[in-house]
Order: C-alpha cells, then sequence, then structure tokens
C-alpha cells in the first residue's frame, strides 16, 4: 500500500459518519419531542447519546431518565431533513436562533411520521423507523469543560424491528444487507454501499457477546 503523507487541519466538526437517531422524549406537558441526532454509538445493550445540554431533548432526558431511539432506514432522509432547524424549546435560545432553528411543537406531524405507544417507557416510537429501543437513562457525563455538551448513557429495555430486515430463519439477528440506515457525515445524508471484504469478526457467533443487560431488559414490565 502506497505510503501518503499526512495534512494537519482543524476542520469544526468531526463528524465522519454515524448512523443518524431520531431521539423521541417527553415534554413537561406530557406531549412528545422528536429530534434528529447522529452523535451515538453502540456497546452492547447501551448506548452513549452526545447532545447539547440545553436543547429541549436533553432536558426531557434529564427530567425523565427515559426515550426511544429511532433508527432511520435511508430512505427516509426526507422526513427527517423536515426535522433540521426545528427546535421543542420555546423560546429558541439565542445560539440556535443565530443558526436559523425555530420552534415546532408537532415534530412528528411536521415529519409525517406516526407515533406508536412505547412498551416500557412513555415516549413513542416512530413506526415508520425499522428499528426502535426504548431506553433508560443510565448516567450522564459531562463533555468538554463549558458545560455545552453532555454524554448520556442509556440501557436498552426493549428492541423491535420491522420483520423485513430480520434475518431468515433466526428470532434475533439483523441482516446487515437488508438494513438499509441512514449516514449523517459532516451535515450531509448517505446511504450504505455494498459489503466491501469479508470479516473475519463475522466468525464469532452473536450469541457470544449477549450480556447481563438483555436478562435485565426482560424484568422490566411492559
Amino acid at each position: 500500500m502506497k505510503n501518503i503523507a499526512h495534512t494537519a487541519i482543524e476542520p469544526g466538526i468531526l463528524y465522519f459518519g454515524t448512523p443518524v437517531v431520531l431521539l423521541s422524549t417527553t415534554n413537561e406537558d406530557g406531549s412528545p419531542n422528536l429530534a434528529p441526532m447522529s452523535s451515538a454509538f453502540w456497546l452492547g445493550w447501551r448506548a452513549m447519546l452526545g447532545l447539547g445540554a440545553r436543547s429541549q431533548t436533553a432536558q426531557n432526558l434529564l427530567r425523565t431518565r427515559e426515550g426511544v431511539l429511532n433508527l432511520p432506514s435511508e430512505s427516509m432522509a426526507p422526513a427527517v431533513d423536515r426535522l433540521a432547524l426545528t427546535t421543542g424549546t420555546d423560546p429558541v435560545p439565542a445560539g440556535k436562533r443565530e443558526r436559523g432553528y425555530f420552534h415546532v411543537a408537532d415534530k412528528f406531524g411536521r415529519a409525517g411520521l406516526t407515533p406508536v405507544a412505547s412498551s416500557t417507557v412513555s415516549p413513542p416510537r416512530v413506526g415508520e423507523c425499522p428499528v426502535a429501543m426504548e431506553v433508560a437513562v443510565e448516567a450522564v457525563h459531562p463533555v468538554g469543560d463549558d458545560g455545552g455538551v453532555v454524554a448520556f448513557e442509556v440501557r436498552v429495555q426493549r428492541v423491535w424491528v420491522h420483520e423485513t430486515i430480520r434475518t431468515p430463519g433466526t428470532e434475533d439477528r439483523i441482516d446487515p444487507d437488508a438494513w438499509r440506515p441512514l449516514i449523517m457525515s459532516f451535515q450531509k445524508f448517505y446511504g450504505l454501499g455494498e459489503q466491501v471484504h469479508p470479516s473475519t469478526l463475522a466468525r464469532i457467533p452473536e450469541r457470544l457477546y449477549r450480556g447481563p443487560d438483555i436478562e435485565r431488559a426482560r424484568q422490566v414490565a411492559s
């Protein structure tokens, strides 16, 4: 492989590509809030979510300690984009107002998406999303020195999927060739391409990764 020299740069953001999440929470008045975000990653049945500390979604998570991580497919990009530059906070914070944000109370209506009752949490799932994970907040971690960003550690309590993305003949496996997540990379939407190379890690049975949080989730009443 050819050795290519690096160049030092200072980009304003480091969004090299992560799945888009539509995060549903409950507002103080009991209405649902729905916000797109992509600073998320998973470890077992837990996830880390990076959010602006003063956002409506962050405030809802801090107050209620629960939410739903809805994962849209690449075909849902137009619906997700209808939520861009919207906020559930009223009045709109000055920082967001400067970036062009405006208040929207009915996020589901604006996106043209369907709220579906959840099993273990109050916020609804998004019916059109092929994956929806009901979560409970386990911990909140400040990020940086200015208090503007927090990382929520959430524990998954229920995983819901469309039948179209399940591996045929299995109960609990997702077919990566059928699941086409929406990806955000440097503020632009992308999908996944075809598999580029066989993975040695794929030889490990998924059951060997199953941790204690799965058993704990079974104990949560519907």
